[in-house]
């Protein structure tokens, strides 16, 4: 099943995670293709924060670096050759904020939580359960068409 989050800024989407670098720091790099970061200031509200990754990006994974199941979905993506962009809470001075954001969002608190084309589709279990039935792949096409339409003015 897939859950839809709250309203979504509708930014143009940047897969290649470089959309928010002069404001963030990365801090380091998982798998290949994924980046944690942290942030520097509480002031801005978590949400407003979450809110502009999941615009920004086609897949984000609100991960913990010590978690299995966190590592199994960003393995996920690895081999499907997919980017993704990963903020690791564990290595945030204010991850526990954003886990609890993350669960207000989505309505339970555990790690991952997944996000692709700015909708929720659930934590490692429901998105290998999508690839497993052919749904994955779909909606991240979905958000790389969409990207490029935006792009390139709806000439694609």
């Amino acid at each position: 099943m897939i859950w839809r989050c709250a309203v979504l800024v509708g930014t143009l989407l940047a897969w290649s995670g470089s959309g928010l670098a002069g404001r963030l720091s990365r801090a380091a790099s998982r798998m290949g293709n994924s980046t944690s970061w942290t942030w520097g200031k509480p002031a801005a509200a978590p949400m407003n924060q979450i809110q502009e990754t999941i615009s920004d990006n086609c897949v984000v994974i609100y991960s913990k670096t010590s978690c299995s199941y966190c590592n199994m979905a960003k393995k996920l993506f690895h081999n499907m050759s997919i980017n993704y962009k990963a903020v690791e809470l564990n290595l945030l001075e204010y991850g526990s904020q954003f886990q609890d954001t993350l669960s207000k969002m989505t309505g339970e608190r555990t790690m991952p939580r997944i996000f692709v084309n700015g909708t929720f589709i659930g934590g490692a279990m429901d998105t290998h359960r999508l690839h497993q039935e052919g749904e994955l792949l779909p909606l991240v096409h979905q958000c790389y068409l969409k990207k490029s339409k935006k792009h390139f003015g709806d000439s694609v």
